[in-house]
């Protein structure tokens, strides 16, 4: 086990406010960070249990946002942030202005090298056939504005391809193809398809990209966001849980729903057998089918009592923050969600909507975002960030560009974090860059952390977000 020193954020912030000839003389206490077998800066494997951190809180059950002001503020950010679409307000007609307009926001021809998988670089001519199949050509003068709900997680692309392709040879961690995903029961309004047809151009509440047409089912207004009305329901609180498997039901078998995925229960008799099975040791879930013809049909399905779930949104707490987001630790890092995981961004948001809490998709949008309660530290000096720093609660989440670290408490007053993040460094006591190689959901210190030799994540923070009053 090796050690290295920290100062501590206190001191750190004392000393930056005291005058320069008392700072030049100070000797700065230090912190003792260990570096154990591991690799990984700070931890040790108490650290790893959400229990370890909720102990060490005053009032950790106490609500920071009760329900009434949290739907104040997801109304707000469906008014104010740009990066939000409200389904419920878009016309009965969509333009070719407005669909082209978000195809192109988000389908620009790449103007720098790709790989594919096989590290082989992608030939113009298949980018110039990706670019063609967007079909701008043939958007509708006008059209009818058309609704749907996605019937299984899908991932949502830059453009019409599967293809996956990289920045450089050899590293296929990063799809740059690959923006996002949606859950199943994800309403989404329908805007384009693709020239060959596979593909159809959708706008989610967060986010408008590419998706398979295999995994959106079409229906009226009516029915798409009265299902997402509905009452009673499911909220997914595990990382993820699986439907019971159904022959009857193909489509539904061992069907994965997400964390923070809305399912509504459905109105079936309580004695009657659901696909086979009686239900009384399962819910039984109403979920989206797709029919022959792409329809938009619902079916039950089962998922066991013993799964994580609740009948509500969890109250928005520092123990759940806490225990929301431990449930993913060791999950692979995956961009855009891919890897059957998430990202940076996904995961608190994934997070935070367990408790009720909307949040636009990308870091860039969460860290600027109108809607939510910010501290900007973009033009900020190192004095400020200390004193940011050194202020940072439980909850907080903390930006840098590209990527976002969720504060889950303090050991000798070094800020801890857990975050997904696909690196991760330090600087050690030889003066030289440690990778980590994380790749997961890790719980990590953040005052070692390091972007490059010269610049640690403190030094490049641009936004701290604090989802309270």
């Amino acid at each position: 086990m090796r050690l290295i020193q920290l100062p501590t954020a206190a001191f750190a912030l004392a000393l930056l406010a005291a005058p320069l000839h008392a700072r030049e003389a100070a000797a700065i206490p230090a912190t003792t960070v260990t570096v154990p077998a591991s690799g990984v800066v700070g931890m040790e494997e108490a650290y790893l249990s959400p229990d370890f951190w909720i102990r060490r809180l005053a009032h950790a059950d106490r609500v920071m946002l009760d329900t009434a002001a949290i739907a104040a503020q997801n109304d707000k950010l469906m008014r104010v942030d740009d990066s939000m679409h409200d389904l419920r307000a878009l016309p009965a007609t969509l333009g070719r202005e407005q669909v082209g307009g978000w195809i192109k926001d988000l389908s620009r021809r790449p103007d720098k090298p790709l790989f594919d998988v096989d590290g082989k670089p992608v030939p113009s001519a298949t980018l110039d056939a990706i670019v063609a199949n967007l079909a701008l050509d043939a958007i509708p003068e006008q059209q009818p504005t058309r609704y749907g709900l996605v019937v299984r997680r899908a991932a949502l692309r830059t453009f019409p391809t599967a293809l996956r392709v990289f920045n450089e040879q050899g590293d296929t961690d990063i799809d740059r193809f690959q923006e996002s995903a949606l859950f199943p029961g994800t309403p989404v309004v329908v805007a384009h398809r693709s020239r060959d047809g596979d593909w159809l151009f959708v706008v989610s509440p967060r986010y408008a990209a590419w998706i398979e047409k295999q995994f959106v089912a079409e229906g009226t207004k009516d029915a798409v966001l009265g299902y997402v009305d509905k009452t009673p329901f499911r909220i997914i609180t595990g990382s993820k849980v699986d439907t019971v498997f159904t022959s009857e039901q193909p489509q539904l078998s061992e069907l994965q729903l997400d964390m923070s995925t809305r399912v509504p229960l459905a109105s079936v008799p309580a004695d009657a057998p659901v696909n086979g099975q009686h239900p009384y040791t399962s819910h039984v879930l109403e979920l989206p089918i797709r029919d022959g013809d792409g329809k938009l049909q619902f079916a039950p399905v089962l998922l066991q009592k013993n799964t994580d779930t609740v009948g509500d949104y969890l109250p928005l707490t520092k123990a759940n923050i806490i225990r929301q987001a431990f449930k993913f630790l060791g999950e692979r890092y995956g961009w855009g969600h891919d890897y059957n995981g998430r990202d940076c961004s996904g995961f608190v948001s994934d997070v935070y909507r367990s408790m009720g809490v909307l949040m636009p998709r990308n870091t860039g949008d969460q860290a600027a975002s109108p809607a939510l309660r910010r501290i900007g530290l973009d033009a900020a000096d190192h004095h400020k960030r200390m004193q940011a720093v050194a202020a940072l609660q439980v909850g907080d989440l903390v930006y840098i560009p590209g990527h976002v670290l969720l504060v889950i408490g303090r050991i000798d007053g070094v800020p801890y974090v857990i975050h997904d993040i696909n690196g991760g460094s330090y600087l050690g006591d030889d003066g030289q860059l440690h990778p980590m190689h994380l790749n997961a959901v890790s719980v990590t210190p953040l005052t070692p952390l390091m972007f490059d030799p010269a610049q640690s994540y403190i030094d490049r923070i641009t936004s701290i977000v604090r989802i309270r009053p």
